[in-house]
C-alpha cells in the first residue's frame, strides 16, 4: 500500500477543552511536521526513512493532530511485530506503539487520548493478539494516559532507552492479550 493516496475521509473533527483539532491520517507530505514534533518532544531521533516505512506498512494507524492554522501538533505510529507472546512462547502479532507525541503547548488537551482511541482499532485490523509499548519509568503523564486506557505494566527493563535506563512494557487487556 503506497503513501500517496487520498486519505480525507479518514479524518475526525475533535473540540476538546478550547481547542479545536483533527485526526487524521499521516501522508507523505505531513512527515516534515511528524519529524519536527519528534524531534522537539521527545530524545529518539529517527531516521526518514524509518516514519516513511511505516506510513507505508501501516498508514491507517499513523495519524496526526492537525490545529486551525493545518500545523501537526501530535501523532501517533504503530507497527505490527511477529514475536513471542509476553504469556508464553507462540508467536504472534504485537501492536507496538512505536512513537506518540504531542507539542507541550497542546497537552493535557485530549489530543493524545484521541489520537490513540482513533488508531488502537486501526492497528487491532492487523489481527493482533497483544498491543505493547514502551515508557520512561519516570514518565507519569503517559503512564497515567496508558493505565486510563486499560494498559497494565508487565515488566521494568533497564538500560533500554539510551539516557534512560528503564522502561516500561506494557499490554492492554481488553481481551487482546495472549
Amino acid at each position: 500500500m503506497g503513501t500517496e493516496k487520498e486519505t480525507g475521509s479518514n479524518s475526525y473533527e475533535n473540540n476538546i477543552k478550547g481547542s479545536s483539532y483533527i485526526i487524521k491520517e499521516c501522508t507523505l507530505e505531513s512527515l516534515e511536521g511528524v519529524i519536527e514534533v519528534n524531534e522537539k518532544e521527545l530524545p529518539e531521533d529517527y531516521p526518514y526513512f524509518f516514519y516513511k516505512s511505516i506510513l507505508d506498512n501501516f498508514p491507517e494507524s499513523f495519524l496526526t493532530a492537525v490545529n486551525n492554522d493545518n500545523k501537526i501538533v501530535g501523532y501517533v505510529m504503530w507497527r505490527v511485530e511477529r514475536i513471542p507472546s509476553m504469556n508464553n512462547l507462540k508467536i504472534i502479532n504485537k501492536g507496538h506503539l512505536v512513537s506518540i507525541a504531542v507539542l507541550n503547548e497542546y497537552r493535557r488537551k485530549g489530543i493524545a487520548s484521541k489520537l490513540l482511541e482513533k488508531s488502537m482499532p486501526k492497528i487491532l485490523e492487523k489481527k493482533i493478539n497483544e498491543y505493547v509499548l514502551e515508557v520512561r519509568v519516570s514518565n507519569y503523564g503517559a503512564i497515567d494516559l496508558y493505565k486510563g486506557l486499560g494498559y497494565k505494566i508487565d515488566s521494568i527493563k533497564k538500560k533500554y532507552y539510551r539516557s534512560f535506563y528503564i522502561f516500561i512494557q506494557a499490554c492492554l487487556v481488553f481481551g487482546y492479550c495472549s
